[in-house]
């Protein structure tokens, strides 16, 4: 197959020969990362000096040389006088070394994000291509014999979409947020700086941010509202995606000239419109979410429209328009006399009034200049992409080609993926509150008096019935709950929202807790209530939502393609979603299925009912043309289905992917990904090169029987033991809720949800974000690994042959299934990022000593266990042994998280036998708080 001028263009960057010159050392890799967190640390602690004294100072450097000292050349007498030294600050000094340490980790992070996006360009420059980046994509491909209309036609066929949501672990405030952003950019700065001046001059421009940092609160004195939430989200639009989507579509673009590349790649939300178990998320805040992202999308053109407008001044004396560029200058409100030959500023004056007019139509709000009165706004983002088409046309037709890809093409590909909605806000609910309202609905209109004690048979048949009736359930003039009216009021505003937004703006309902069919039929029912859905079932009806369950626990996913079988095998069901637009979109939940049972069994289970999915739905689509599409509940931690995108993507069962996949970013781990632009644009590259691969290499392919009896042999074995330390060892809880923060972390003012669904301290009923957050503060991270050593060593058996025969297949497994070898690697990381040293420290804080030394003795021997068990198949003495880089920076972090959870561990010893009337109880909290945020910071993927 000849190659096409795309994959020689970004495929074929000169390789340089190996024997050019010897590769260079670690040390020579992480001489410029070493050299800037040297930099940014200097000026900390200068900052510190100036603003603190010369005391604190010196407090802080003896912290430092003391937990570097104890940490890298693992000096015993070093940690003991450090252990001395901090168990004897006041409360005013452990909040200052806090906070020193804190920052540092912050400032580090933007060390390694600066480190990262060097070393990706210097690979480039050597021509070395990098898994996840488009370029290795491509090249594959091309390998595979995939032409690039193969790839535009998968593209058009492709779903992609990052969602992010509002859960609660991002402890970082955006003063801080955009106080790292601008240090991050005057870091990238100094390599294009030569002058001393200019180095001077950026040094104490970060020397302020520094500055500014340390005198800016770090914590919320108040609980974060879902606005507050939401303004955060919208950050990320300014900094990050606005811009960057529209560069990665144009690498694609690049790589398939000639080539049509569909929207294929949209963003979603979960802000504004989550409400399973978070009482303040409205109807309200669903207006307010989308009308503040609408603004966002909307000022952003107005900005793009002004700027395009001062750069096309081209006169038409000069250059020639088409008669329709002709026809838009003509229809433009601008006379301006000094603008009377330049036609493309006249329409492009009339483009900025029509979107000003359209920013206030949908918003409320005013454009920040006006060349004339805001008039005629645009009904749709389409009627603005086709104005802008016609200005790209004239400008290709008459040599002025040239102008369109520095911000024209960028602002179209903008308007394509985010229209005036700017991102899919998705609507989520537990199934139990659908069951309530549709409950008094039936009671209230003498339908059915007890729909809750019907069985499912019953159900279903009732539910399809009401389907198929024209007639409203409400009535008029009857009495309903707060709860049902909220509930109904969603419905309501997401009819109202999707007129006024598009129909993008809001086409998901998901329904947590999905448990049976009746709980899909409930949404379809209240769907027609509130006029999202039209027609009947044995009609011609069709529904604006797509009705999304969401498979959370061991059992849900066991059931869960057994559910939707059913359900598809209802009359009129098929049919109906046919109608709608042939989408189904399923959502599988990480974090719950892991807190019921254990990391192996969670991803093992994700990964049958996938298969069992797909087996589903392939006959589906053939004969119905109705197309599956996974939606991943992936958190930030390994525990919560976390790690490293690019690997779990082409890790998943053949046919899962197929092009459609779209996953939650949560927590901390958004900062991480998105809050640097070239990073963000890495991990944006990566989501697309790794489905293009995933469906088009098809990256994993149905492995042997033997290895699919040994995971499910495994399984079973890390179930039984993770079921058996976390909920059947008498006071687990006890000691969960003493030797973690927990306590604290649910005072954090960090996030608009409640900590639990319920006010117990049952284990079952604590959200998992805060369960997995809490084990990795105190550095056990036990929702990561716990039940696999013990899976493997039962699996295993005593030593002599089929002890031989069966690790030999473990082996092979690892070598050649991927599923298990990410399982693996993310094993990996967790247990190097876990401490039991530093965990043992919070022991302490369990009253009941005895209970304390037994359940930390169970959790400190399945570490071994897991260490043991890991090393055995992988081969690998060492933790990170094939991740590098990663050793590195856990290295050069670590000698700074030690002093923060040493110092957490004594600030919650105190602050749990405080007085209520106790002066110093505020001061000690709030040392607390600087500690979780510290830790999660240096962590990063915590949440």
């Amino acid at each position: 197959m000849p190659r096409t001028a795309a994959t020689r263009q970004i495929v074929k960057t000169p390789r340089k020969s190996a024997s050019a010159k010897p590769a260079p050392s670690a040390a020579d890799k992480d001489r410029p990362l070493v050299e800037d967190i040297r930099l940014l640390g200097r000026l900390l602690g200068e900052v510190i000096r100036e603003q603190e004294g010369l005391a604190a100072f010196e407090l802080i450097e003896r912290v430092r040389q003391l937990s570097v000292a104890y940490r890298i050349h693992k000096d015993a007498s070093a940690g003991r006088v450090l252990d001395r030294l901090l168990k004897n600050l006041s409360a005013d000094q452990t909040v200052s070394v806090i906070r020193a340490f804190s920052y540092f980790s912050h400032l580090a992070n933007i060390a390694e994000d600066r480190q990262h996006v060097r070393r990706r360009a210097h690979h480039e420059r050597e021509g070395n291509l990098q898994d996840g980046s488009l370029a290795m994509a491509f090249e594959r491909l091309h390998n595979a014999d995939h032409r690039a209309t193969d790839i535009a036609a998968a593209l058009n066929r492709a779903f992609i979409s990052p969602v992010l949501t509002a859960h609660p672990t991002e402890v970082q405030r955006k003063s801080i947020l955009d106080a790292e952003r601008a240090i991050a950019e005057l870091l990238a700065e100094r390599a294009e700086l030569y002058s001393e001046r200019a180095l001077n001059d950026n040094t104490e421009l970060m020397r302020a941010r520094i500055t500014q940092l340390w005198q800016t609160r770090m914590l919320r004195y108040t609980k974060l509202t879902v606005a507050d939430e939401i303004e955060n989200a919208i950050s990320y639009y300014h900094s990050t995606f606005l811009r960057q989507i529209p560069k990665m579509y144009r690498a694609i673009e690049e790589a398939l000239p000639g080539q049509d590349v569909a929207p294929f790649f949209r963003m979603g939300n979960w802000i504004g419109g989550d409400r399973d178990g978070n009482p303040n998320v409205t109807a309200e805040t669903l207006r307010i979410a989308l009308s503040r992202q609408s603004e966002t999308a909307l000022r952003h053109y107005l900005y793009e429209v002004h700027a395009l407008g001062a750069e096309l001044s081209i006169s038409q004396m000069l250059a020639p328009v088409t008669p329709e560029m002709q026809a838009l200058a003509d229809r433009s409100p601008d006379h301006n006399a000094h603008r009377e030959d330049e036609p493309y500023r006249r329409a492009l004056v009339g483009v900025y009034a029509r979107l000003a007019a359209t920013l206030e139509k949908l918003t409320g709000t005013e454009a920040l200049r006006h060349a004339v009165v805001p008039q005629d706004p645009y009904d749709a983002a389409a009627e603005f992409g086709a104005d802008l088409a016609v200005i790209e046309r004239s400008l290709r037709s008459h040599h002025a080609g040239a102008l369109v890809a520095p911000r024209l093409a960028p602002l179209q590909r903008a308007v394509q993926v985010f229209g005036f909605h700017l991102a899919t806000v998705d609507l989520r609910q537990s199934s139990d509150q659908h069951e309530a309202v549709i409950v008094e609905l039936l009671r209230a209109a003498r339908l059915e008096n007890d729909y809750g004690a019907l069985d499912e048979t019953a159900r279903r048949e009732l539910l399809l019935g009401l389907l198929n009736d024209a007639r409203p359930l409400r009535v008029h003039g009857a009495e309903y709950s707060p709860l049902a009216q909220g509930e109904l009021a969603i419905f309501e505003a997401a009819l109202k929202m999707r007129a006024l937004f598009g129909p993008e703006a809001i086409r998901h309902y998901i329904i947590s807790h999905t448990e049976d069919v009746s709980d899909l039929l409930e949404v379809l029912l209240l769907q027609k209530e509130c006029g999202l859905m039209r027609g009947t079932l044995d009609g011609a009806a069709k529904a604006d939502l797509i009705v999304s369950p969401l498979f959370e626990t061991i059992a849900d996913l066991r059931n869960g393609a057994p559910i939707m079988a059913q359900f598809y095998a209802l009359p009129g069901i098929t049919e109906l979603i046919k109608r709608s637009g042939g989408e189904q979109d399923i959502m599988l939940g990480y974090s719950d299925s892991n807190k019921d049972g254990g990391f192996f069994t969670s991803n093992w289970e994700l990964y049958r009912t996938e298969v069992a999915l797909v087996t589903l739905f392939s006959q589906l689509e053939q004969e119905h043309g109705i197309r599956l599409r996974l939606f991943h509940g992936r958190g930030g931690t390994v525990g919560r289905g976390g790690g490293p995108s690019y690997q779990a993507i082409v890790a998943q069962p053949p046919g899962t992917v197929n092009g459609q996949i779209r996953l939650t970013e949560q927590g901390e781990v958004i900062a991480s990904k998105y809050a640097n632009p070239e990073i963000g644009l890495r991990n944006l590259e990566t989501l697309v090169a790794a489905t293009l691969e995933a469906t088009l290499l098809h990256t994993t392919k149905a492995p042997p029987k033997a290895f699919l009896e040994a995971a499910e042999a495994l399984s079973e074995a890390s179930f039984k033991a993770f079921r058996g330390l976390v909920y059947e060892t008498p006071g687990f809880t006890d000691y969960f809720f003493s030797a973690t923060p927990i306590r604290e972390i649910a005072e954090l003012n960090i996030g608009s949800r409640p900590a639990s669904r319920k006010s117990t301290r049952r284990i079952e009923d604590l959200r998992a974000i805060p369960w997995g957050f809490s084990w990795g503060q105190c550095r056990v991270a036990l929702p990561g690994w716990a039940g696999f050593g013990s899976a493997v060593q039962s699996f295993l058996g005593a030593p002599g042959d089929e002890h031989d025969r069966r690790l030999e297949l473990l082996r092979k497994m690892y070598k050649q299934w991927p599923f298990f070898r990410t399982l693996l690697s993310n094993l990996d990381m967790v247990l190097a990022k876990s401490d039991l040293r530093i965990a043992a420290r919070y022991v302490d804080l369990v009253d009941d000593k005895k209970l304390g030394k037994r359940i930390f003795g169970a959790i400190k021997a399945e570490w071994e266990r897991t260490q043991a068990m890991l090393g055995e198949i992988t081969g690998e003495t060492a933790r990170l042994q094939s991740n590098p880089s990663l050793a590195r920076s856990i290295e050069h972090r670590f000698p700074y998280l030690d002093p923060l959870n040493h110092l957490q561990v004594e600030l919650m010893r105190r602050y749990r036998m405080r007085r209520a009337d106790d002066p110093a109880t505020e001061r000690v909290q709030r040392g607390i708080h600087l500690s979780i945020n510290g830790i999660a910071a240096g962590l990063r993927n915590t949440g």
